[in-house]
C-alpha cells in the first residue's frame, strides 16, 4: 500500500470508528447517566421540537413540574409517549393539563402524575430517524454487519501480512 492510501484509509477508518461510537453514546450511553432517549414522531409540539429528532428526558418529581415545562409522558393504555407543555397543574388530583405547542386546544385527558416520564433537557435534530431505523429488524441486521465489517477491516490487514521472522 502507498503511504498516500494508508493516510486516506486510516482518515476514513477513523471518522467511521467516531461515529459508530458516538451513535452508541448517544442512543445507548445516555442511559448510564440517567437520561431515556425518544424519537419525536409528530410535529404537536414544533417548533420546540421538530419530527425525527431525538429527545432526551431525565425523570423529575411530578411536584416540581410546572405550567409551561415541557413533559414526557405515556399518553394511553397502548403505551404510547408524548412531549407537549404543561398548561396547568392539578396537584389535589394529581394532574397535569397538557398540550402541543402547534396544536389548537388542550389535549383530550388529563395526564396523571403516574404516567410522567420526566422533563426533555436536550434534542439532536434528525437522530430520531437514525434511532427508529435501528430499532427495525432491517436496522439491527445492518448495523451488526456494518460492526462485522469493522471489525474486519481491522483485523485483516494484520492477519494478510507475511510474518517476518528475526534472526539474532
Amino acid at each position: 500500500m502507498t503511504k498516500a492510501f494508508k493516510t486516506v484509509w486510516n482518515v476514513i477508518f477513523t471518522l467511521v470508528v467516531v461515529t459508530v461510537v458516538l451513535t452508541a453514546v448517544l442512543l445507548v450511553g445516555v442511559r448510564l447517566i440517567g437520561l431515556r432517549p425518544f424519537t419525536v414522531l409528530s410535529g404537536s409540539m414544533e417548533p420546540a421540537y421538530h419530527v425525527g429528532s431525538l429527545i432526551y428526558v431525565k425523570e423529575v418529581d411530578p411536584e416540581t413540574v410546572n405550567a409551561g415545562d415541557p413533559i414526557t409522558f405515556v399518553l394511553n393504555a397502548d403505551l404510547v409517549v408524548a412531549t407537549h407543555r404543561v398548561v396547568r397543574v392539578d396537584k389535589e388530583n394529581s394532574h397535569f393539563y397538557t398540550k402541543g405547542d402547534a396544536n389548537a386546544g388542550e389535549d383530550a385527558a388529563p395526564v396523571h402524575f403516574k404516567n410522567l416520564i420526566g422533563k426533555p433537557v436536550f434534542t439532536i435534530p434528525y437522530l430520531g430517524y437514525l434511532a427508529n431505523f435501528l430499532e427495525t429488524k432491517q436496522g439491527r441486521i445492518i448495523a451488526v454487519t456494518a460492526i462485522a465489517a469493522l471489525l474486519v477491516l481491522v483485523f485483516l490487514p494484520d492477519m494478510l501480512k507475511p510474518i517476518k521472522k528475526t534472526i539474532k
